[in-house]
């Protein structure tokens, strides 16, 4: 029989990695451990390899010498908010893009009060090597005890909370913004907005990128509907609305999957979208193109985020004593059928 065949993956060294990735032994070591010194083209080049190759690293040696657990927690909402949302998937598969080819474990942490307990307690006993915490809310004491506690920890989205925290989020405004100007370019003039949860800076985010831009644009400020990212919220949302004003004719949705919910409230009071009613989303997930139409939708870049997240934990996790960071990525309309 002729051909190569790929090395079984106990038989697969750092040197064959290098060799594959095109570069030395040492880039690969610093990007299996974890290490923050590296190009990120390198970083990329190193993980294609391990891939390729099959390259499995000997946790429990790595362990002995780094005195690591090889673990990293992603802490998430409740279930019954994870189990309707495609957001979570999208960040579990941009947090592990990054981990597994370094061999590392992701942990799947659920709120709560003996949660939090628990993620603290595992941290300082060495059960976990750092923490992505996923929307927490005002008044979460987890952040700041993490903070505190100086133990590797990093937010997604703006903190709320006075505690220095790295974090990594959208532009929430410009994506409000996005939406305003869209909508408003369509020569559409009855705005409202389902927002998210007015207590998060993502809710609070969207409103004000949207209201202010409108307002920027000459036009009267949107009529409003609170919701809370959900299919269900979304439908209450919008019935509010159109009893509010029935001859709205642009509403922007603060995340697609509330927008699902809210386009069959339309479809029942007899507004066609987009001839009627123009509807722009937030997110681009899987929801947007679930909807009937097809969802013109603002694009945050989860996935993306998601890795840039356990980057900024890798590194906190290797270098304690590296400042926190803001990294905020910019958002994208993408233009389908419903606006």
């Amino acid at each position: 029989m002729s051909g190569s065949r790929r090395p079984s993956a106990d038989r697969v060294t750092l040197e064959v990695v290098a060799r594959v990735a095109g570069v030395s032994r040492a880039t690969v070591s610093r990007v299996v451990n974890g290490k923050a010194s590296v190009d990120e083209s390198l970083r990329q080049a190193v993980e294609r390899a391990i891939s390729e190759t099959g390259y499995l690293p000997n946790l429990a040696a790595r362990a002995l010498v780094t005195r690591r657990a090889e673990a990293i927690a992603l802490v998430l909402p409740e279930e019954s908010r994870i189990l309707g949302d495609p957001f979570f998937g999208r960040v579990v598969s941009g947090v592990t893009s990054v981990l597994t080819p370094l061999g590392l474990h992701l942990v799947l942490l659920m709120t709560g009060r003996h949660t939090r307990e628990q993620v603290v307690t595992d941290l300082r006993q060495g059960r976990l090597d750092g923490v992505i915490l996923i929307h927490t809310y005002p008044q979460d004491p987890l952040p700041g005890q993490l903070v505190k506690a100086r133990l590797p920890v990093v937010l997604a989205g703006k903190p709320q909370t006075s505690a220095r925290i790295t974090h990594v989020d959208v532009d929430q405004a410009a994506g409000g913004a996005l939406a305003a100007r869209h909508l408003h370019a369509l020569g559409r003039r009855r705005f409202a907005t389902i927002t998210g949860p007015l207590d998060a800076p993502a809710g609070q985010g969207r409103l004000h990128g949207f209201r202010d831009t409108l307002t920027a644009l000459g036009q009267s400020a949107p009529l409003v509907a609170e919701g809370d990212f959900s299919r269900d919220g979304g439908a209450a949302a919008m019935s509010r609305l159109l009893a509010a004003e029935p001859e709205l004719d642009a509403v922007f949705v603060a995340s697609d999957l509330m927008a699902q919910g809210a386009l069959p409230v339309l479809r029942r009071h007899v507004r066609r979208v987009p001839a009627d009613v123009a509807v722009v989303g937030f997110d681009d997930s899987s929801a947007a193109l679930a909807c009937e139409p097809p969802l013109t939708t603002v694009r945050q870049p989860v996935e993306d985020m998601a890795a840039e997240l356990a980057r900024q934990v890798l590194t906190r996790v290797d270098n304690p004593e590296v400042p926190p960071a803001a990294v905020l990525f910019e958002p994208t309309l993408v233009h389908r059928d419903s606006a």
